[in-house]
């Protein structure tokens, strides 16, 4: 969506809800007089000062210090900076002086506190503009009124009322008579030349913090009293608990009780064991997580089956099944594709397979709860809070309002944070003890009792006519499949006359979710990898190949197609002239990809060369549309991580089952991309006026296939399956 709009109406009460639909999540107090009083130091503690309530989301000080609010999550994917950027360039402060902290759960005054599908930006875009034009105006309108002129003779700079006679005023010096006043209406907002904080480069808020290890993420959490849970779950997918030895864990020094929980979990039914279909379990409590994961090795317990015990090698059988069958669901069905096959000179199928895999966040899953008769207090890395809130005063029959839920930082969440079965046993635990309690899991537990991507397999048809694509029909067989949405109307949607979606899915009890850029992250390899082999079938160059499509739907009035035609063309021209597509001479072998997703065009180019007869990844040149960037140093960290995260899974990303229970629960023997295997990722941003998307999640779905044609054009192997490296005829000797 274009950013025409330069002026917004607000009526108070508008002022306050619009602005809540803001999704970043910061607290920031900046320092408004020092713009115009360089003496002035910020406040160790800004909470001393007397705030004036500007609306839901700004508080300024007679001191001319300013607090912004915004609620959502930060999982390092940077709003904590982006999101007060924003506000900063409306409000008309000076970047300089912002000061920034995590705000907390208010389903009252906040709507959509969630970090998930790349959507924090793009949903707060216009909020957080009209917020900061909307305060600015009433305090200049403040400042004109004490001044006896008109507002339009006044300007601002940093923080500063100046009149036309050269008086000033600060922020803090009107802020009483400003927040008294209506809510203008047509409030302009800055046209996007006259940004000065919006596309700077600027540093991540907490960066400090971080480098010096100065608490903000939720393993730092402590509180007076607290107490420490590890928690034992069934060894495998299909098993229950029977019975269980406690004597020897209350041995350990450390450990003061050892409960048996789940009861709650029970109550609340489906809506939490989707997430974690483990309900009855055992919870060593102590005084450290060591005293309590040492516990918990002591524990004796026996376990009887309770289902289906399944095997990777059951699921793939399942999953042919599926796409050997009839048994599918139309989502799109444009033309008659059965008409164009039969018709064809020639007609391509091929098979893709993609693996569970585990989220593996930095930092292992953490909450910290107490429960008491008078308050719901909990505090951790999460990306749903208000789901986890509800959930918990579900599970007490508490109100709502008896809720008092603080976010962290997260070590990454990559969706495993959406579902917050660790915060619910944290609560149930504090619960049945009457103690504050902080449930911590280890990488073990972290990786066996995960929410995986599920694993699929695509069967795409394409038919050829005349020299050109008449027909298409991709098949989906997933576990626990239940995003279709996100598939029917990407590319190649409206491209081609004939084109057909069908999926199918087959339930299993092994939890899965979403994970970074739910099933695009292995499509785009599947469909990209499709059309290089289409590209070479035609005699066509595959970026080439991919632009004559895209003007297929060009101007369409089919409101299902999601993507731009146009801006899918903009971006795979951009990233043919930086990565020196064809031309990069002998030894250079390349692999293009494009993919829209999350309303973000990104194309990729990956340089593979032969060292020794071994193919290693050399550069990755990316584009991106993105409409508006906010911050480019952020924005291009997240494109550069995933697209080193799309490559470190589409290479070496491998997890099974076997009779239920995962096969690797540490990295001795799960599989990741190390630091000489990451290649150099340069990053370029189509240049555009308009409002700006989602980055998180886009970079990481092209990746695979880049990479993918890229090892085709080196090695003359085309890949079908991922991880790469097993299928790899030189598999034994590729890096390592």
């Amino acid at each position: 969506m274009e950013s025409k709009n330069n002026t917004f109406n607000f009526s108070r009460r508008n002022f306050l809800r619009t602005s809540a639909l803001a999704s970043g999540g910061l607290l920031i107090g900046f320092n408004i007089l020092s713009a115009c009083k360089p003496e002035a130091v910020m406040p160790v503690d800004v909470e001393n000062l007397n705030f004036n309530d500007f609306n839901a989301f700004i508080k300024i000080s007679e001191e001319g210090y300013v607090t912004i609010f915004s609620p959502n999550p930060e999982i390092g994917q940077g709003v904590k900076t982006s999101m007060p950027m924003i506000i900063a360039e409306e409000l008309e402060v000076a970047w300089k002086n912002v000061f920034v902290a995590q705000g907390a759960l208010d389903n009252k005054n906040f709507q959509r506190q969630v970090a998930g599908g790349s959507q924090s930006i793009r949903f707060g875009w216009n909020a957080l503009r009209q917020t900061g034009a909307t305060a600015k105006q009433m305090l200049v309108n403040a400042a004109a009124k004490k001044w006896n002129v008109p507002p339009s003779t006044c300007s601002v700079s940093e923080g500063i009322i100046t009149n036309a006679n050269g008086d000033k005023l600060g922020y803090g010096e009107v802020v009483k008579e400003a927040a008294a006043l209506e809510v203008p209406e047509n409030v302009p907002l800055k046209k996007i030349k006259d940004y000065k904080i919006i596309g700077q480069e600027i540093t991540n808020v907490d960066i400090d913090k971080i480098i010096t290890g100065k608490p903000l993420f939720g393993l730092d959490y402590k509180a007076e009293g607290m107490l420490y849970a590890s928690v034992l779950r069934p060894p495998a997918f299909g098993k229950k608990l029977v019975s269980f030895d406690d004597s020897k864990a209350r041995e350990v020094n450390g450990v003061t009780d050892v409960v048996r929980f789940g009861e709650k979990l029970k109550k609340i039914g489906n809506q939490a064991s989707r997430f974690t279909s483990i309900v009855d379990k055992v919870a060593v409590i102590g005084t450290s997580t060591w005293a309590v994961m040492k516990g918990k090795k002591a524990l004796i317990a026996q376990w009887e089956d309770d289902g289906k015990l399944e095997s990777t090698a059951d699921h793939d059988k399942e999953l042919f099944k599926i796409l050997d069958g009839k048994k599918f669901d139309t989502r799109r069905d444009d033309g008659n594709t059965k008409s164009a096959f039969t018709k064809a000179d020639k007609v391509i199928e091929r098979t893709y397979e993609s693996p569970f895999l585990p989220h593996n966040c930095m930092e292992p899953m953490n909450f910290y709860a107490n429960i008491t008769p008078e308050k719901m207090h909990l505090v951790g890395p999460i990306q749903t809070p208000a789901w986890v809130s509800g959930m918990v005063s579900a599970m007490f029959d508490r109100k709502p309002d008896e809720m008092h839920l603080e976010m962290t930082r997260m070590g990454g969440g990559f969706g495993r944070r959406l579902y917050g079965d660790f915060a619910l046993e944290a609560a149930e635990i504090s619960g049945m003890v009457k103690k504050p309690i902080k449930v911590v899991f280890s990488r073990e537990d972290d990786m066996a009792a995960g929410t995986y991507r599920p694993a699929i397999k695509y069967r795409i048809k394409a038919s050829l006519k005349d020299g050109k694509i008449t027909g298409y029909h991709l098949k989906e067989a997933a576990i626990n499949s239940n995003m279709y949405g996100l598939i029917p109307n990407f590319f190649p949607a409206g491209c081609i006359p004939n084109y057909k979606v069908s999926t199918g899915n087959y339930k299993s009890d092994i939890t899965t979710g979403a994970w970074r850029a739910p099933y695009t992250n292995f499509l785009a390899f599947a469909e990209q990898s499709f059309f290089r082999e289409l590209a070479d079938e035609l005699g066509k160059d595959h970026p080439q190949l991919i632009i004559e499509l895209l003007q297929n739907v060009k101007g369409t009035k089919d409101e299902s197609i999601q993507y731009s035609g146009q801006r899918m063309e903009d971006t795979i021209k951009l990233v043919v002239e930086k990565s020196n597509w064809g031309n990069t001479g002998s030894g250079v072998h390349q692999g293009f990809a494009a993919y829209y997703s999350h309303n973000t065009h990104v194309a990729e180019v990956a340089d593979v060369v032969l060292k020794n007869g071994i193919p290693q990844i050399q550069k990755v040149t990316v584009a991106v549309d993105c409409g508006i960037v906010i911050n480019p140093t952020g924005a291009r960290n997240q494109v550069e991580g995933g697209v080193l995260d799309g490559i470190g899974h589409a290479m070496y990303g491998s997890f099974s089952f076997k009779d239920g229970r995962p096969q690797a629960v540490n990295f001795d023997r799960y599989r990741m991309i190390r630091m000489n295997e990451t290649p150099k990722v340069d990053v370029h941003f189509v240049q555009n006026e308009l409002s700006p998307t989602g980055l998180g999640e886009p970079g990481l779905p092209p990746a695979g296939g880049a990479v993918a044609n890229a090892l085709k054009a080196a090695t003359g192997q085309q890949l079908f399956s991922q991880p790469f490296i097993n299928e790899l005829a030189i598999k034994s000797k590729v890096l390592g």
